[in-house]
């Protein structure tokens, strides 16, 4: 049973920095692509930034790009996402998401595993 675990969510003012992290059991973490997606009310989910196995390659979203930072920890099954210059339109619950394949993929459907969602809400 694979489980993912999100962490750090809360209430930021606009400008403001948060630092999520997705904890993994039961998973062989390493060689496996892991993601960040986002869903608002009433709204899709939508991808954030995604890295593949060995943290050796990374994607963003255009909207997130140059705010927001993937990283990766293989020997803590841990996956991170620095999120700076909060913006209102960033409120969101976020999901962790991995899949059983290496290589990057930016859509939901190619995740396998999902964690439950941290709320992240930024005011102006």
């Amino acid at each position: 049973q694979v489980q993912l675990v999100e962490s750090g969510g809360g209430l930021v003012q606009a400008g403001g920095s948060l630092r999520l992290s997705c904890g993994a059991s039961g998973h062989t973490f390493r060689n496996s692509a892991t993601g960040w997606f986002r869903q608002a009310p009433g709204k899709e989910r939508e991808f954030v930034a995604a890295i593949n196995g060995n943290g050796g390659s990374v994607s963003y979203a255009d909207s997130v790009k140059g705010r927001f930072s993937i990283s990766r920890d293989n020997a803590k099954n841990t996956l991170y996402l620095q999120m700076n210059s909060l913006k209102p339109d960033d409120t969101a619950v976020y999901y962790c998401a991995a899949r059983t394949a290496f290589n990057i993929n930016t859509g939901s459907s190619g995740y396998d595993y999902w964690g439950q969602g941290t709320q992240v809400t930024v005011s102006s």
